[in-house]
């Protein structure tokens, strides 16, 4: 074989070398790219399968306390209705007030006692324990949320 021949076989080795070389830059610059585009898709189905879980907690933790809201209003109201119909609330305590005994005249501390309070009284002390069992059922709700949902 010619030098001539030689030069051209060489030359076309090179470039084939040089073009192998190439293809596989590209084939690992492609495999790199379709491993992190596979990392991210994993990520984004862990944070889709937990963002699924945490709605699911959350909407199980609204029923829980809607049921028990609507319980305790259902109490309120079934409260509210006997007063109307002429019901009474009584009311159990001690009085703080000094009492004045008609034996001795000496104060004393007020005996524990009930009190029946009024139809408008009633009516006032029913929609103050709706407000602070409503109070309660929210404070509850928010420490579960904070409980299940934000220290995970």
């Amino acid at each position: 074989m010619t030098l001539k021949a030689w030069l051209i076989i060489g030359l076309e080795l090179l470039l084939s070398i040089l073009i192998i070389y190439i293809l596989f830059g590209q084939i690992s610059k492609e495999t790199r790219r379709a491993d992190a585009a596979e990392s991210l898709a994993k990520q984004r189905q862990e944070t889709i399968t937990d963002m699924t879980t945490r709605q699911r907690d959350v909407a199980a933790l609204d029923a829980k306390y809607t049921k028990e809201l609507a319980d305790a209003k259902a109490e309120n109201d079934a409260l509210q209705r006997k007063l109307d119909n002429g019901g009474r609330v009584l009311v159990k305590g001690k009085s703080s007030v000094p009492v004045a005994t008609q034996t001795t005249g000496a104060a004393s501390m007020g005996d524990d006692a009930t009190v029946e309070l009024s139809s408008v009284a009633g009516r006032n002390v029913l929609g103050i324990r709706s407000g602070i069992i409503s109070d309660q059922k929210s404070l509850s709700v928010l420490q579960d949320y904070i409980r299940t949902q934000c220290i995970k």
